[in-house]
């Protein structure tokens, strides 16, 4: 974040300090303040070049309407960049279990918006995520390939349906736990497979498996760490900063 300002910054520093002078008593982590973004121009309206949506219960975002999802995503990010807060060469996006479907599409959608994305036990190929242990749970909200509006829906935030071949695709670390029986771990080997055949930017595409770990939950706290690690390693170095690049 090269400019954090406001009240939004004040209570992102405060949160710093917190973390530093050790008064919390959980394992130390940054989390992001509630963050509420108005503007007077855009209350659940499209604008040029921004929006903001209520998702109220869920409707505005799910199965055929999910798509609102990653195309107010990628509103936000030319906001930020045409506000001057960043660059597409300095943004870097992550997004975790359906959150994969987030950022898998928004890339997909506008590869040349972001430096680097990294999707953690994502949700990637949603066509096949049905005849997984956890598809049938996940209908109601994502939808069935038995109905054809819904299998039109499902094939529309698959992000591994959209990787097209000849385009120059962002930096991708893919973050899986082989034993994830939530999100099974071949969506990011797959994605992987695919990106790797078909971008043209020459930049990595990585597959990070651990063979220890699932979802995330009941990880331990070194495999929460070294994930941290990682995926912060990746997006600093794939944004250009000077301390995280090769010499």
């Amino acid at each position: 974040v090269d400019d954090v300002r406001g009240e939004a910054g004040g209570r992102l520093q405060r949160e710093v300090q917190r973390i530093e002078d050790h008064e919390v008593g959980l394992e130390p982590r940054l989390e992001a303040p509630d963050w509420k973004v108005q503007h007077p121009a855009a209350v659940g309206r499209h604008e040029p070049d921004h929006v903001v949506r209520r998702y109220d219960g869920g409707i505005a975002g799910y199965k055929a309407t999910k798509p609102n999802t990653w195309k107010d995503f990628i509103a936000c990010a030319e906001y930020l960049i045409a506000q001057k807060y960043t660059t597409s060469e300095r943004l870097g996006i992550l997004g975790g279990s359906a959150g994969g479907i987030l950022v898998g599409r928004a890339m997909t959608e506008r590869p040349d918006l972001f430096a680097a994305v990294v999707p953690a036990v994502g949700a990637l190929d949603m066509v096949r995520m049905e005849t997984t242990a956890n598809g049938i749970p996940n209908i109601p909200e994502f939808g069935t390939v038995t109905k054809e509006d819904e299998f039109r829906a499902l094939l529309a935030m698959s992000s591994y349906h959209h990787v097209k071949e000849g385009v120059a695709y962002p930096a991708v670390m893919l973050l899986h736990g082989v034993n994830d029986t939530r999100v099974d771990y071949w969506h990011s080997s797959k994605m992987a497979a695919r990106l790797l055949a078909a971008t043209t930017s020459g930049k990595p595409v990585l597959l990070n498996l651990d063979y220890d770990a699932g979802h995330g939950v009941g990880s331990t706290k070194v495999q929460r760490q070294r994930e941290t690690a990682d995926y912060y390693a990746f997006l600093l170095w794939q944004t250009g900063h000077p301390d995280f690049q090769r010499h």
